[in-house]
């Protein structure tokens, strides 16, 4: 039977990501997979005085199924020859979206046009905000995105320069990234789950009074078939940041073209199963017996 570690965070315990890890150990069973939880406290990046890795001290998965965003314990993984799904360094630049817009550039991914505020330490903040000159072009409105966060929660659509002034120093340390604000998508978005290069679930995400669409921001949802165009573009971002699974996000352009929004490595995905029914959990390890078998040939 293989083994793998189900890693996740040690201190998150709601009920919603639960939910998530249930649907993935149920999945396991199916498989036959004997999926075991480790938490990033007891596994921990310890090193000894010649700086290797200091083993948990129990036999190694033949996979680990990284469901936490650890990256310094996923690279230590790594360099400890696991195998991860998804890889550490993908986790990485998905949790900040700076970095994805970083990866993605340059890739002919249609993206909105996007700015990165400077970088600023805590006790310094931002004592001159001339930079929000060249932010302004975007237009008003516009949108503005803490490059940590979830949910729709650190994202703001900000009217004039009163609003962005204000919010840049409020955030002074925290990092920013701003966009143009696609108004054809208002309210509304695509969920693709990709798996292995595969579109394995689709929901249409509509809020009627929030730009934003997120579920756990009050919008509603419904399956839906994906565009070739919208398919080809999330399987060119998982391709582009060497993602095994993830969901992807898509806003509608003016003519209805895909635009890319944001990708999420450990997307939350009991949404999309009761949105559509489809269990993304059997996909992911479908996915892994398949990587794990192909790769101990």
């Amino acid at each position: 039977m293989m083994r793998g570690w189900l890693v996740i965070n040690h201190f998150l315990h709601t009920p919603k990501f639960e939910e998530i890890y249930r649907l993935l150990e149920e999945s396991a069973v199916r498989h036959q997979i004997q999926l075991i939880r480790r938490t990033n406290a007891q596994l921990l990046c310890r090193f000894d005085r010649h700086g290797e890795w200091i083993d948990p001290g129990e036999e190694r998965p033949d996979f680990v199924l990284f469901w936490d965003k650890d990256v310094r314990l996923g690279m230590a993984l790594e360099d400890a020859g696991m195998r991860l799904f998804n890889p550490a360094r993908a986790i990485q630049i998905c949790d900040d979206k700076s970095w994805t817009a970083m990866a993605l550039k340059n890739s002919g991914i249609r993206m909105p046009r996007t700015v990165l505020a400077p970088m600023t330490y805590s006790n310094v903040g931002y004592p001159d905000t001339g930079f929000l000159d060249e932010v302004e072009k975007l237009g008003y409105p516009l949108i503005a995105k803490e490059c940590f966060g979830s949910f729709g929660q650190q994202v703001y659509r900000l009217e004039n320069r009163e609003a962005l002034q204000r919010l840049v120093v409020s955030r002074q340390g925290i990092g920013l990234l701003f966009q143009e604000y696609i108004k054809s998508s208002c309210g509304r978005d695509i969920r693709i789950q990709m798996v292995g290069g595969e579109a394995v679930a689709s929901m249409y995400r509509y809020h009627e009074t929030d730009f934003r669409a997120n579920v756990t921001n009050g919008g509603k949802m419904r399956p839906y078939t994906p565009t070739r165009e919208q398919v080809e573009m999330a399987r060119a971002v998982c391709r582009t940041i060497s993602l095994d699974f993830a969901g992807v996000d898509i806003l509608f352009g003016p003519q209805e073209e895909p635009v890319f929004c944001e990708v999420n490595s450990n997307a939350h995905i009991k949404n999309i199963f009761d949105c559509t029914g489809i269990n993304v959990a059997d996909a992911i390890m479908e996915w892994i017996q398949k990587q794990t078998r192909h790769a101990g040939k």
